[in-house]
């Protein structure tokens, strides 16, 4: 402990003796959680662009609360709870043996992705829904396992369901653009299911649905290939955007223009004793050992950029610029010797 305690440390130590009794000052100090980031996987996804996923899907959301609310007539909420980035590996891991997944293609400009969006509903939710449109009260079991396995009867009602929760996916891209996705098949085995390469980025969307008597997830997986085409045609069709990039472009480069930067013309370099130099006087004539028309270096930024001839320009001495001085290939100049 340092021999002078700082004023935070004092009011700490009053504190624990008001208490009755002793905690370390060092225990009392929030330990600060960051999150690690995988240098040899950078995100590709900005800030900006997954911000307007999360408000794409609080439309869909919103649009799908309603859509539940009407199919069995039961009040849910329907919330979005992340927007993540990650591998393909990372969300097929985390898949349970069993589990039913369903595929969704996109549509777009008359085409269809070949790449399909995976969409996966936990079992609680969706046994929930499926006993309400069967004329229950939709109460499940709470010990319902992850790996429950569907009847025959339930894989079609989970078909229907499935197919009304992603005929109005598309609706929530409205603000941006046109498209709509189709529904493909639903696959009770994800083993089964790679058409999605392992090392692809994706991005999870985890939705929570929640019932008076149940909660249960919704997780959307977008494949990188779906989302770059979606964000490529966006960016297509939006010429005021563009424009806006670009005058923010002319901006920058106006503020680096008038940025001050260090001219120095140098005219040769020598050696000396500290001893010469503590004796130097006013008028002592230094030998620089170059020649009196010999080319002079200007620098900037302290890097060569010219070669030039020392000269008069109205009375002040200036430098004439000869050449442009050529860095070599490697993009850095060799450093002085």
């Amino acid at each position: 402990m340092a021999d002078v305690l700082s004023q935070s440390q004092i009011d700490a130590l009053l504190a624990a003796a008001r208490e009755g009794g002793s905690q370390s000052l060092t225990q009392q100090k929030e330990e600060k959680k960051f999150l690690k980031y995988d240098f040899r996987s950078p995100r590709k996804y900005t800030k900006e662009r997954l911000k307007m996923l999360n408000g794409v899907f609080d439309n869909y959301g919103r649009v799908l609360n309603t859509r539940i609310n009407g199919l069995v007539h039961a009040t849910s909420e329907v919330e979005v709870d992340t927007v993540d980035e990650q591998r393909y590996y990372e969300f097929s891991n985390a898949l349970v043996d069993g589990e039913v997944v369903t595929l969704a293609y996109l549509v777009l400009g008359g085409e269809r992705e070949e790449t399909p969006v995976i969409i996966v509903a936990s079992p609680t939710i969706m046994v929930s829904m499926m006993d309400r449109l069967m004329g229950g009260n939709g109460d499940v079991e709470d010990d319902l396992p992850t790996d429950y396995t569907y009847t025959d009867l339930d894989i079609v009602l989970y078909q229907n369901l499935m197919n009304e929760f992603i005929s109005v996916m598309g609706g929530s891209w409205e603000n941006y653009l046109t498209l709509s996705f189709e529904f493909g098949r639903v696959e009770p085995n994800p083993t089964l299911v790679q058409l999605i390469g392992m090392e692809e980025t994706v991005v999870l969307v985890s939705i929570d649905i929640k019932f008076p008597n149940c909660t249960g997830r919704f997780d959307i997986c977008l494949p990188d290939s779906v989302l770059t085409r979606i964000f490529a045609e966006i960016a297509k069709g939006n010429p005021v955007q563009r424009r806006e990039s670009e005058d923010h472009r002319d901006e920058i480069y106006t503020h680096i223009r008038s940025t001050d930067l260090d001219l120095v013309a140098e005219l040769g370099r020598t050696t000396l004793h500290l001893r010469d130099i503590y004796e130097l006087n006013v008028g002592d004539v230094i030998d620089m050992n170059v020649k009196k028309d010999s080319p002079v270096t200007l620098k900037v930024g302290g890097q060569k950029w010219f070669t030039g001839l020392m000269g008069e320009h109205e009375k002040h001495l200036a430098v004439k610029i000869q050449d442009v001085f050529e860095i070599p290939d490697g993009g850095r100049e060799p450093e002085d010797e």
